[in-house]
């Protein structure tokens, strides 16, 4: 089949638009200089307005024309095509329905275009015809700023030179230096500055700086989920990494061995901690960023979004002279965020907290903190032991991660300490196995752990253009739950997700909350922990007695809605 370029002057003649000799010397030019489409330079000399182009060639060729300018389309459809593949043909993802995508294309007859679409989404694929500027502007509309250089990355800092971005030299100097503004006009001080600006600005908890063969790539996370941000021309790579070390006070012509940092920003009246950290790589050095915003979270256990019974047991646990209380998950599940939660409500003056943590994420005041150094000998365990001659009455270890800090901080919560910790373990359950594991007296973890709780982190929906939705009962099924166990009244189950906004950057999604599983220990758990049980013995028992699992507990959260059918199934996992 001819392409575009072959079919278009026959076109223009046969509707009496242009003459032969106009179409001579359109071909004349093209032979000139082979790179210019035909089309662009039929624009070029006047013979022919774009749209009026695009209209004769949609009705020719059967192909509906679409005004792309004017054309609102639903986020889900434009994440069936990436990025790199829309920007590669120019093609712009407009509907789905059932198994047909369409798409917007300005050269309809691009069959290698529209087969390779097809073959990524797997969809057929219908086209409808545009403006290569409406498909231009509508992919930077939908896939922002991918693809721009420094120097374009620079240029755009330099409009939030009034954002009073500053960097703090050290905790001990408060003595500031302005990056935005003046005295600060190199560019890649500039990029930096909007990189880190953006990320605040997208609340992102981290930022991913990766150097690849031919370009570096910017990702952040948020909300848990890594969006590409940006893309920085290789040659601008060092200047980068050189100005992220100089901030972080790093040795900038180390570039062989692991290295991490930490700097402090002043952006208006609120202070904000970067924890930096620096990988050798293939091509490079890998920079992440992790984003340490006080001022952005909410600290308080009714903040998390917990279940009411689940909130119940909460409470209830941390109002207990002593014990022990640990909260399990993986990394990023929100381990910390609950534990300083509990910190919060329970600093008072007539308290005597301290922590011991690896790092420090967030200092609050009038709570003692210390960081972890196991290089000098500081680690959880020697830790532990200084604290408790410090007549601690609530104790914070950042995690149990070996046999000796286990001992100790079991021994505190025996003998008068409130201790909180975390471990990795799948499910609550887990937990105390994992404690006999790194062989614990089974006898000292029955008569020490008062509450356990698995948690995970999923997003909410966004609650600006949050829309009801219908869910078959059979997907339920598929999942092996019942609704009716879940939530007995019908008019209870209320689905909903979110269409894509300005406000949560067309995700649908806006903030995370807590999903937990959690088990009350009671006399019946202990003698199962002194007999040495299995975790699956341990769980069944607490299933008997009315537990709520993490798949369960989301899916209420979905009932209720406040996340959504795929949240629930990224999250956690079917329930045994």
């Amino acid at each position: 089949m001819k392409n575009l370029n072959d079919r278009l002057l026959e076109i223009l003649k046969a509707s009496g638009q242009i003459s032969g000799k106009d179409a001579e010397g359109v071909l004349e030019e093209h032979g000139k200089n082979p790179g210019e489409k035909i089309r662009n330079i039929l624009i070029r000399k006047g013979l022919v307005a774009e749209k009026e182009l695009i209209s004769i060639l949609g009705a020719e060729l059967k192909i509906p024309f679409l005004n792309l300018s004017k054309y609102k389309i639903d986020p889900e459809v434009i994440r069936l095509v990436s990025e790199k593949l829309a920007r590669a043909h120019q093609a712009v993802p407009v509907s789905r329905i059932g198994g047909k995508l369409t798409i917007a294309i300005a050269d309809p007859l691009n069959i290698v275009a529209i087969d390779d679409i097809a073959l990524h989404t797997g969809t057929r694929v219908d086209c409808v015809i545009s403006t290569e500027k409406d498909i231009q502007e509508a992919l930077d509309r939908f896939y922002p700023r991918a693809g721009e250089d420094m120097t374009a990355l620079a240029s755009a800092a330099a409009s939030d030179a009034t954002e009073e971005l500053s960097v703090i030299k050290s905790e001990e100097d408060s003595d500031v230096t302005r990056v935005t503004g003046t005295g600060s006009e190199a560019p890649v001080v500039k990029l930096v500055d909007l990189l880190i600006l953006e990320a605040l600005r997208k609340r992102a908890s981290d930022i991913h700086i990766e150097p690849f063969e031919k370009k570096v790539r910017v990702r952040y996370r948020v909300d848990g989920h890594l969006t590409e941000a940006f893309e920085i021309p290789r040659k601008n790579q060092n200047a980068v990494l050189t100005r992220l070390k100089i901030m972080s006070r790093l040795d900038i012509t180390e570039n062989r061995v692991p290295q991490d940092g930490r700097f402090k920003i002043r952006l208006h009246d609120k202070e904000v901690d970067f924890r930096v950290s620096v990988l050798p790589v293939y091509f490079g050095n890998k920079v992440v960023m992790r984003i340490l915003d006080k001022s952005a979270l909410s600290f308080g256990l009714d903040h998390l979004g917990f279940l009411p019974e689940t909130l119940e047991a909460f409470k209830a646990a941390v109002t207990k002279p002593f014990g022990m209380i640990l909260i399990t998950g993986p990394t990023g599940s929100g381990k910390s965020t609950t534990l300083y939660s509990i910190l919060s409500q329970l600093n008072t003056p007539e308290k005597n907290i301290i922590t011991i943590e690896d790092p420090i994420e967030y200092q609050i005041e009038g709570i003692t903190q210390i960081h972890a150094r196991p290089e000098v000998g500081l680690d959880f365990a020697n830790g532990l032991r200084a604290i408790l001659r410090q007549s601690p009455d609530i104790v914070m270890v950042g995690e149990i991660r070996d046999a000796e800090t286990a001992d100790i901080a079991i021994k505190a919560a025996l003998t008068g300490q409130l201790v909180l910790s975390t471990l990795h373990t799948n499910d609550a359950a887990g937990a105390m196995t994992r404690l006999v594991d790194m062989r614990v007296e089974p006898f000292l973890i029955a008569s020490s752990v008062i509450l356990v709780a698995a948690q995970r982190l999923c997003r909410k929906i966004c609650d600006r253009c949050k829309e009801k939705v219908g869910i078959p009962k059979e997907v339920f099924e598929r999942l092996g739950v019942s609704l009716e166990k879940i939530v007995p009244d019908a008019k209870e189950r209320n689905f909903f997700r979110g269409k894509g906004c300005d406000h949560c950057g067309r995700t649908g999604y806006r903030g995370r909350m807590g999903v937990l599983e959690t088990i009350v220990i009671d006399d019946a758990i202990r003698d199962l922990v002194i007999k040495r049980a299995s975790a699956f013995e341990i769980k069944n028992y607490a299933l008997e007695k009315g537990m709520t699992t993490l798949r369960e507990d989301a899916l209420k959260k979905c009932c209720q809605g406040l996340t959504t059918l795929d949240e629930v199934i990224r999250v956690t996992m079917e329930d045994e």
